[in-house]
């Protein structure tokens, strides 16, 4: 079986996470936490599975977030296969 990210260091990074309280709290602590690269490639990956949920090309979602079309192909197997999160969290921001 592969790795897992199921360990107790990732449950105490989430746990704290979650206590944060608004978008200027995450600025702070995601730049302390990860280097810039690491926060604007889970951007990236966010922006590339908002727009294949609204149907559009790979060649769409490449030319406009700079992905490569194996990360687009990963956040799509993520999609289609995945645990859900990132239909749990779109619904959420649609309720909001």
């Amino acid at each position: 079986m592969g790795k897992t990210i199921r360990t107790d260091a990732v449950k105490d990074l989430f746990e704290a996470i979650l206590t944060l309280e608004n978008v200027e709290e995450c600025f702070d602590f995601f730049e302390d936490v990860c280097t810039v690269n690491e926060v604007l490639s889970i951007a990236q990956r966010f922006a590339v599975a908002k727009m294949l949920k609204e149907n559009k090309t790979y060649l769409e979602v490449a030319k406009e977030t700079g992905a490569s079309t194996a990360t687009i192909s990963r956040v799509n197997r993520s999609l289609n296969y995945g645990n859900d999160g990132y239909e749990m969290v779109f619904s959420r921001l649609a309720d909001k």
